[in-house]
């Protein structure tokens, strides 16, 4: 289907013919005039015509000087336009630059538009923070439904054994324990194990079990010597001694080490577990054993698996949440937008930093732009086919150019009439 016809080629015609109707009809008012020798009323029509034609052909000359050569004949000065396109190329790319692009201009009119009040206020608004949310969610499930999952799934296994494989394990696990080490935690943690060992210790079932374990080690290791001790006091109780006693020497010792920061137990932890994490970092033995079990880790089948359906397990989810209509996320995403609405609402110092990031953002990207938009339309310009160029440009201004020549020829006419009757009251 072609497209419809531009309503002003048919205007620029009627107009051209109506100028050139009345060109002739000056010619031939001048030729009627000078059959008729020009006396009277003839010398006033002869007069008008001949300057009129005159006018009408010189502005005739100037408006087809614009676009082309008139009458094709290679006169200096004519076809300006499709002469200069690179010219007016450029200066109409600087002056966009210049008028358009010009960072202080164009900050002075965000500075008044308040870019960031009015952004709170179009995210209070119920509707449109959930317009966005929608939108957002669309935009969301189609980039899932894109991506071929396999390749991605690839993708994924590939660069998370890639970067486990880079990983310096030795060298993390030294610098966790030492975030673990400041500030003494190292010793809360020691106090809550030795804690946890106390209480287990103070238990009566741990005891009854502790004794059993002695009785059935001396009956097994010394017979008769438990056949003997049986005739003076039986060996279970002994065993409930033994392990009474060993509990509450246990628990006199953590309540020594518990209550005495400096205690030599607590000193040669902290000694150990500093040399440890030297080791970690500086030890390239201890580096090589800690980066195979690293290695072992990486390569074992449940490992690979759990990669490989890592992005699958995703992807589901990430689906079916957004291909509802009450999506968690997006909801979430809702009432997000919402809550920064009316925050910036409600915050001067938030919409005040909010436009100070987006006056820098803009003449950060008004800076940059500048040089590579009129570079663009001046390389646009110049592409330009000149035929299509100089057609557009009369489509769009020809109608007023052959005013120009309607006032040419009445200005002409009138010019004429004016001399011929200056002339007479000369000779007169």
């Amino acid at each position: 289907m072609s497209p419809p016809a531009d309503p002003r080629r048919a205007q620029l015609r009627r107009l051209k013919a109506y100028a050139l109707a009345m060109l002739l009809a000056m010619l031939a008012g001048f030729i009627v005039s000078h059959i008729n020798g020009e006396r009277g009323i003839w010398a006033w029509v002869g007069a008008f015509c001949e300057a009129a034609t005159v006018g009408a052909l010189a502005d005739w000359f100037a408006v087809v000087a614009l676009f082309r050569r008139p009458l094709n004949l290679p006169i200096p000065h004519t076809a300006i336009i499709p002469r200069n396109k690179a010219r007016i190329a450029d200066s109409l790319a600087v002056f966009v630059r210049d008028h358009f692009l010009e960072p202080e201009a164009l900050l002075a009119k965000l500075k008044v538009f308040d870019p960031a009040t009015r952004l709170g206020e179009w995210l209070s608004q119920p509707a449109q923070a959930r317009m966005l949310a929608g939108m957002a969610r669309g935009w969301a499930v189609q980039a899932l439904d894109l991506l071929d999952e396999a390749a991605v799934r690839r993708s994924i296994q590939g660069f998370v054994v890639a970067q486990l494989r880079q990983w310096n394990a030795a060298a993390t696990a030294g610098e966790l324990l030492g975030l673990l080490t400041a500030d003494n935690r190292h010793q809360r943690v020691l106090d809550e194990g030795l804690t946890r060992v106390a209480h287990w210790l103070d238990n009566d079932k741990v005891r009854q079990q502790a004794s059993a374990l002695i009785v059935r080690y001396i009956r097994k290791e010394w017979p008769k010597l438990a056949s003997t001790v049986d005739w003076v006091k039986p060996i279970d109780e002994i065993g409930d001694s033994l392990a009474d006693r060993l509990a509450r020497a246990g628990l006199e010792e953590l309540q020594a080490i518990l209550s005495q920061p400096e205690h030599p137990l607590r000193q040669d932890y902290a000694l150990w577990l500093g040399d440890y994490m030297r080791r970690l970092r500086e030890d390239p033995a201890l580096a090589a054993r800690v980066d195979a079990l690293k290695q072992q880790v990486i390569d074992h089948p449940a490992v690979q698996d759990y990669v490989q359906g890592l992005w699958q397990r995703i992807h589901e989810y990430l689906h079916s949440d957004l291909s509802r209509e009450d999506s968690v996320l997006a909801g979430h995403l809702e009432r997000s937008l919402g809550r920064l609405g009316a925050s910036i609402g409600n915050d001067p110092a938030l919409r005040d930093a909010l436009n100070q990031h987006m006056l820098s953002g803009a003449e950060k990207l008004t800076n940059r732009l500048r040089s590579g938009v009129t570079e663009h339309i001046a390389q646009t310009v110049k592409g330009w086919d000149e035929n299509k160029l100089v057609e557009q440009l009369e489509l769009s201004v020809g109608r007023d150019l052959q005013y120009i020549r309607f006032n040419g020829t009445l200005v002409g006419g009138l010019i004429g009439l004016l001399l011929h009757a200056l002339t007479g009251w000369l000779k007169f």
